[in-house]
This record gives structure tokens, C-alpha cells and sequence, in this order.
């Protein structure tokens, strides 16, 4: 009877304590995972600018805005990709957008840009890839377009695709990219959280001499400024002294231009700026030119080998643009310019943070034979605690 009882509680004993060990473990498990998940500014208390980001903080905030990526991985040489943005989910050839691109360094190869600022407007998503991969994002894009319902008669499109060099990770020369590549990153497009760090379009770039890539950020007005919502992308392959959130960690590392860095300056930043508020082309441009100032508050320094170029378009179904119609006016309430100052500094904030978030996600990478760290955490962490960025 008594050994029945000592039995008893011995196994009782046991599963309590495998219980509670079982339960150790999944909570360790669960810190690994939110460890490892947590790679963007705002997970490790990173609070960059004073308004407020989307639910998603993301490019995709904006209402009907898709992502899609296509990450080339091969061998030892091959790291490279593309990476599309969807203004909206229907036909944008049918249902074009206002838009503008500014220009804030031209070393570089934008392709469509001259129609886009002779009308206005933009008629496909918009790619980003590599600089010798140009030509097979617009090949992909026509193909695309072409073969979309409704476009059957369509006999001149006009392909957006911005670029920056990935050829130190990348054998750049072998032109990897396809234009199925680019029809698979558009079709691939959704809504919802957007990869960032070493994917498409910035599966092998660098910035600030560590690894750069693919990385987005939003802001939400309050309903008093509106209640619209700017969303940025951003492809980072360009060098400065990196600031963020205004402490000087480019400094305190002895990682910039002219000093220590693993890289020179140059180097290109693709920046792509959505917003669901009612803005023609001209507004939109001046949208655009605010998005520099983000680069700017990074460190960023627009060199003279520097291609950095923004691309931005409003998304407001009452701004579309049709391709057929018998109207005569366009339709459509246009924002006052008064009313525009809350977008700037929407477009600054997530223009900065995009270009952070694309820093934090990415990993070492080696490619091309070379490796590229990743920002170093371990140390920049402290710095942003020292300078109160992190409290």
C-alpha cells in the first residue's frame, strides 16, 4: 500500500515536472522565435519620426497595394532578383494612376520616365531589379501587359523599371534575371506582409557597407489630416555615414566613406512612395522630392555614382485614369496644397524607416566572392540606447 502511495506520488511528481519543463521550453522556443522574428526598427524599440504607421507598417498598408517578389539564389555567383509593386489589383493599363518620378541622383537606369513625366500618369507595375537586368523587366512587363484581358488591341506600353548595381554580391555580367522571372514577381504580388532584407531586388545589394536590401514602411494621418495612408518601398544599395533615428552609428562604428568603410559611397537607392490621398501628377512630384529627405536623415549623401530615384503614384480610385473613355474632362477632386504638408512628412518618416527596416532585416550574405555583414546589432544596440534612441 505504501509503496503504492510513494508510486503515486512519484509519478505525480514526474509529470509536474515534465509539465513544467515542457513549458520552459516552449516559452524559450517562443523568445528564439520572437528573437528571430524581430528584425525590424520598431521590434527592438526603434521609434523613428512621431507619426503614426500603418497596421502592417508597411508599403501594403495602402488599400489595394500588392508585393511580389522573385529572389535568384544559384551557386556561389548568383544573387540577384526582381521585385514588383502593384498600384492596384486590376488592369493598370485600363485603369491608370497619377504619378511622378523625381530625380534626386540620375546615375542610373530608370527606364519609362519620360512618359511618366510627359503624362503624368503610370500603366504597369512598377519593377525593380538589377542594372543589366533592365531590359528583361521591361520585355517582362510588356509580355505582362500585353496578355492581360481587355489589352488585346494594345500596341505601346510603357514599362517602369528602376534598377540598382548589385554586382559585388552578383555576377551582374551573367544577366541572370529573365522575363519570366519578372512575369512570376508580378503575378506572385499580394497584399499582406512584405519580405524584406536579401530578397528580389535586394537579394545581393549593399548599404552603408553592410547588407542592404528590400525594406517598407507606412503612415497613417489622423481622420483631422485626412486619415490617408503613405506607404514606401525601398531598394538600398548606396553608401553615407548611417544615422538612425539621429544617433550617429556610422560614426561610432567607423564605418563610412573616407574613414573605414568595407565600401565606397556609391551605389544607387530605388524609393517607390503610394498614397490612397487624391493627388495629380504635379503634387505627387512634390510628394516624391520629400522622400530625399528620408534618404538624407539616414546619412545617405546622393553621390556622384549614385542612382537615386522615387517613383510615386496615388492609388485614390477617383484619380484613375481610364485608357478608353468618351469623357472629355477628367474627373476627380484633386487635395488642396495647403493640405499637403501632413503627406510630406508621411513620405519622410517611412522613406527613413523603409531604408532602416531594409538594414535590420537583412542578413550576411556571400556571393560573387565576396561576404557582406549584416549590420551588426550587438553593436549598434548600445549605441542607440547611449544616444537614447532606445530607452
Amino acid at each position: 500500500m505504501n509503496f503504492t502511495c510513494s508510486a503515486y506520488l512519484n509519478t505525480e511528481i514526474y509529470f509536474s515536472i515534465s509539465s513544467i519543463m515542457k513549458y520552459l521550453i516552449a516559452v524559450v522556443l517562443m523568445a528564439i522565435s520572437f528573437s528571430s522574428s524581430a528584425q525590424r526598427a520598431r521590434d527592438l524599440g526603434i521609434e523613428i519620426g512621431v507619426m503614426k504607421p500603418g497596421a502592417l507598417n508597411s508599403i501594403t498598408d495602402v488599400p489595394g497595394v500588392l508585393v511580389g517578389h522573385k529572389t535568384l539564389i544559384e551557386g556561389e555567383n548568383i544573387r540577384t532578383g526582381v521585385t514588383a509593386i502593384l498600384a492596384h489589383d486590376g488592369n493598370i493599363f485600363q485603369e491608370k494612376v497619377p504619378a511622378a518620378i523625381y530625380i534626386g541622383n540620375g546615375f542610373g537606369k530608370l527606364a519609362g520616365i519620360s512618359q511618366v513625366k510627359e503624362l503624368g500618369n503610370l500603366e504597369t507595375p512598377i519593377i525593380l531589379t538589377n542594372t543589366l537586368s533592365v531590359p528583361m523587366g521591361i520585355q517582362g512587363t510588356v509580355k505582362y501587359t500585353l496578355n492581360l484581358e481587355g489589352n488585346e488591341n494594345v500596341r505601346s506600353v510603357n514599362a517602369v523599371v528602376g534598377e540598382t548595381n548589385d554586382g559585388g554580391l552578383n555576377d551582374i555580367r551573367g544577366m541572370h534575371v529573365k522575363d519570366s522571372d519578372v512575369i512570376e514577381a508580378i503575378e506572385n504580388a499580394k497584399s499582406g506582409m512584405v519580405e524584406e532584407g536579401n530578397v528580389g531586388a535586394g537579394t545581393g545589394t549593399i548599404a552603408f557597407g553592410f547588407k542592404g536590401g528590400i525594406g517598407t514602411s507606412s503612415r497613417l494621418l489622423p481622420a483631422t489630416l485626412g486619415g490617408y495612408t503613405v506607404g514606401v518601398l525601398v531598394q538600398t544599395n548606396f553608401g553615407g555615414v548611417l544615422s538612425i533615428a539621429g544617433a550617429p552609428v556610422g560614426k561610432e562604428l567607423e564605418r563610412y566613406p573616407f574613414k573605414n568603410a568595407i565600401e565606397k559611397s556609391d551605389g544607387s537607392c530605388m524609393m517607390v512612395v503610394l498614397t490612397d490621398a487624391p493627388l495629380d501628377a504635379r503634387q505627387l512630384e512634390r510628394v516624391a522630392k520629400r522622400a530625399m529627405m528620408g534618404l538624407a536623415r539616414t546619412g545617405g549623401i546622393a553621390s556622384n555614382g549614385s542612382g537615386d530615384y522615387v517613383v510615386a503614384a496615388s492609388t485614390a480610385k477617383s484619380m484613375r485614369i481610364p485608357y478608353q473613355t468618351t469623357e472629355k474632362l477628367d474627373k476627380g477632386d484633386v487635395l488642396r496644397n495647403d493640405e499637403m504638408s501632413a503627406l510630406f512628412m508621411a513620405t519622410i518618416e517611412a522613406t527613413e524607416e523603409a531604408i532602416i527596416n531594409s538594414l535590420f532585416a537583412a542578413e550576411t550574405m556571400t556571393g560573387n566572392g565576396r561576404t557582406i555583414e549584416s549590420l551588426p546589432k550587438k553593436q549598434v544596440i548600445p549605441i542607440l540606447k547611449k544616444y537614447g534612441v532606445i530607452r
